[in-house]
């Protein structure tokens, strides 16, 4: 991309309070699905934009649980003060 700050790349039309973000302008800075922009407004009018891009999804990271091991849902169920289901009859 040009090192010029002033240069025209694209334009939008706004729709519904909404404007598009131009793909040429996208695949410059890299811009996501998720990643966030920044709107600035400078004392002389001028409007500036930052992108902030999402480091990772939300369960990127995720590898699972390593807690203890798994129990049985029907006879563990009152455990956690819950009762039998409407549709169970009382023990």
């Amino acid at each position: 991309m040009s090192e010029s700050t002033t240069e025209f790349v694209a334009e939008s039309k706004v729709s519904g309070n909404q404007a598009n973000i131009p793909a040429y302008v996208r695949r410059e800075l890299g811009i996501d699905d998720g990643d966030l922009l920044r709107w600035r407004f400078a004392e002389d009018g001028t409007l500036s934009v930052e992108v902030v891009h999402r480091r990772e999804g939300t369960f990127d990271g995720f590898e699972g649980y390593d807690g203890g091991p798994g129990g049985d849902v029907v006879v563990d169920h009152d455990t956690f003060g819950l009762g039998p289901a409407a549709d169970e009859p009382d023990e």
